[in-house]
């Protein structure tokens, strides 16, 4: 199941040469060719000539999602991040933020193909991309990497839930790419129009992404309805990076990155096995992002995999650090609820909160009503349109709450999953 064998099993050694070069190239590229990487780097002190060791990028700090997103505000597109000339790109994708994502002439990004191929994507299988093909990455980046390994894309891209049961059926879709809860509305609505699974819904392999499976999801897709699942993990500025091997052992790290893990009180590097940020350096000439801080806390494994690769692991993403949270494949940020939320008069204190069920992540806001007179029947909908048009994710309930059950400062977006 190995997509490039030479890559992937690399012995230890040579690995660790070959991330010090790509990492040493991209820096040097960098701060020659991206005004805000070569800033960042001379208030640090650092100079790429002192790049000797990759324990040096500790001298780099981490460039932080919030940071990324004022740094193009203040300079549109990219704030001083492109490292190469606006000619020289072919795509320009477009993240809630709203943050530009540059995409380089004749890029070649062959880590989603390893990780299709690593699960048995390939000739004669059928895939259905569920993620969007509008102005996000993901699901072109799929589509290409499908192809790559020989199998057959139906680019679905998001909604439509019925019109995609009928594809899947008619023409016996046998894998999936997208979030979990929308696999299950899919397999909920063929059920509803008396389906037979797996006759009438023969997927038999998914890759999950773009949000937090929850362990119940996957027990009942694997157990109840014999779909094989796996993760793979990302970000829109990087791609995925990260994918689970057939061992279900951690997810394995792509070949374009180096991956830290990061004591987000101090910035600095923590031992394999101990939690922290994840924070990656993409060797990406066009996007030269080193020490992206991603929010996430995961660790690493770096004991060798019985599938044979041998690069380090992801072992499980465990929470977030700060105020952002992934919620059905989209971040949505504490300033973004406030920018939703904060304008509307009649609002006193209000509150998002996130939770899960066996349907996926939902949505709660909760509102403190300045004057309790006020007519929430029309306040309602305005609420959940503001924070679909600004956030991005449906709200699923607005709950109107007495004066100071918030508290004095409530958070304006409080996450109570379970990363367990």
């Amino acid at each position: 199941m190995l997509f490039d064998k030479e890559m992937e099993t690399m012995p230890f050694e040579e690995r660790e040469k070959y991330y010090f070069d790509e990492i040493k190239k991209i820096v040097i590229h960098a701060y020659a060719n991206a005004p805000a990487v070569r800033k960042k780097f001379d208030e640090a002190h650092f100079d790429p000539v002192q790049f000797k060791t990759i324990q040096d990028l500790n001298k780099i700090p981490i460039i932080k999602k919030e940071e990324l997103k004022e740094a193009q505000r203040k300079a549109p597109p990219f704030g001083g991040y492109l490292g190469v000339s606006m000619d020289d790109l072919q795509r320009v994708y477009v993240s809630p933020g709203p943050i530009y994502d540059p995409e380089e002439k004749g890029h070649q990004r062959l880590s989603e193909a390893k990780m299709l191929q690593a699960h048995g994507f390939g000739p004669g299988e059928r895939v259905i991309v569920t993620l969007s093909y509008h102005m996000v990455p993901a699901g072109l980046l799929f589509d290409k990497a499908i192809r790559e390994t020989g199998a057959l894309v139906i680019p679905a891209g998001i909604g439509g839930t019925e019109l995609q049961v009928q594809v899947i059926k008619d023409l016996q879709v046998t894998g999936y790419i997208g979030t979990a809860s929308f696999l299950m509305n899919l397999i909920r609505k063929a059920e509803e129009k008396g389906h037979a699974i797996p006759g009438d819904f023969p997927i038999k392999t998914a890759l999950l992404t773009a949000e937090r499976v929850s362990p119940e999801i996957r027990r009942i897709l694997e157990n109840d309805y014999s779909i094989h699942t796996w993760q793979g993990y990302g970000t829109a500025d990087i791609g995925l990076f990260a994918y689970e091997c057939e061992r279900d052992s951690g997810m394995h790290l792509s070949d374009d990155v180096y991956v830290e893990i990061i004591d987000p009180n101090t910035g600095q590097s923590v031992e394999p096995g101990e939690t922290g940020e994840v924070v990656v350096t993409h060797f990406n000439k066009a996007y030269p992002l080193i020490r992206f801080g991603t929010a996430d806390l995961s660790y690493l494994g770096t004991s060798p995999c019985q599938c044979g690769r041998t690069s380090p692991r992801l072992m499980r993403i465990v929470g977030r650090v700060g105020d952002s949270f992934k919620v059905r494949g989209l971040f949505i940020h504490g300033s973004q609820v406030q920018e939703a939320l904060s304008p509307i008069p009649d609002i006193a204190g209000y509150s998002m909160v996130i939770t899960a069920s066996g349907k996926g992540d939902e949505l709660t806001v909760r509102v403190e009503l300045a004057d309790q007179e006020s007519n929430r029947g029309e306040l309602e909908p305005k609420l959940i349109q503001r924070i679909k048009e600004i956030c991005g994710p449906k709200t699923d309930r607005v709950e109107f709450v007495d004066r100071g059950v918030l508290g004095a400062e409530p958070k304006p977006l409080i996450d109570k999953r379970r990363w367990d």
